[in-house]
């Protein structure tokens, strides 16, 4: 069993108020399913976005395992289409972490919507296959960020709703490039509409933001007499049992 104190994030990086005027690696999975200590990952894509330039890594990985119908509906991809085209998995699991990596060690915001879940996926994973603890860097969760500093607005927070109130464009959503540059265009306009993030420990506020928004859903469902075992309030990795 891996403890909070087994999940240790990297301490040395620059100032957290230059994250926004710095190139930033936006990064999505699609998986096959919805429970991140489980999910093996089916596409995934790490784009560094410097400016104008934009350079993308995407990959099609066979997870080795059945996609669920429910799964393949969302993101179009399915167990044959995997088998047939997909990369090995070792292989390709080990490309993402390096090049995710990579990226921190280049000082950039990795920038991931609902980051909880696609770095959870990579951690899990990289234990099921024998690789060490995933250790993040600097992490950008526009899901967190837009919760924390618009509370009262109500709908939906998904990628598609959140991109929609900011008047970001997300095409082909649920596809991992699409998601993962609308993500990163998220943050950019989340740094202008509250400049305040700019000058906070966001890595500390994140996670204190998320832990909170989620001990406040935990109560509300237990007022409403239903189930809380699927609420986590970990970020930027959920620990693993």
């Amino acid at each position: 069993m891996h403890s909070d104190s087994d999940m240790t994030f990297c301490t040395e990086r620059p100032p957290m108020s230059s994250w926004s005027d710095r190139p930033i690696c936006a990064f999505d999975l699609e998986t096959t399913g919805r429970d991140p200590s489980t999910a093996r990952i089916v596409s995934a894509c790490v784009a560094v976005i410097d400016g104008s330039n934009v350079e993308t890594r995407t990959w099609l990985l066979d997870p080795g395992v059945d996609i669920p119908a429910d799964a393949s509906a969302i993101h179009g991809i399915s167990t044959e289409y995997a088998a047939r085209h997909g990369q090995n998995y070792a292989e390709g699991y080990e490309e993402i972490r390096d090049a995710l990596h990579n990226s921190w060690a280049r000082d950039h915001a990795v920038v991931a919507f609902n980051a909880s879940y696609d770095l959870t996926v990579m951690h899990a994973e990289g234990l099921r296959i024998g690789k060490p603890a995933f250790v993040p860097g600097l992490v950008i969760d526009p899901y967190v960020i837009d919760r924390a500093m618009d509370t009262f607005r109500k709908g939906k927070r998904t990628l598609a709703a959140v991109c929609e109130h900011y008047g970001i464009s997300l095409e082909s959503a649920h596809e991992a490039e699409a998601d993962a540059k609308a993500a990163a265009a998220l943050a950019r306009e989340l740094a202008v509409r509250f400049p305040d993030l700019l000058g906070l420990d966001l890595m500390v506020d994140q996670a204190d933001w998320h832990a909170e928004r989620q001990r406040d859903f935990a109560e509300y469902l237990l007022s409403q007499g239903r189930d809380v075992g699927d609420v986590h309030g970990q970020w930027p990795i959920r620990v693993i049992a």
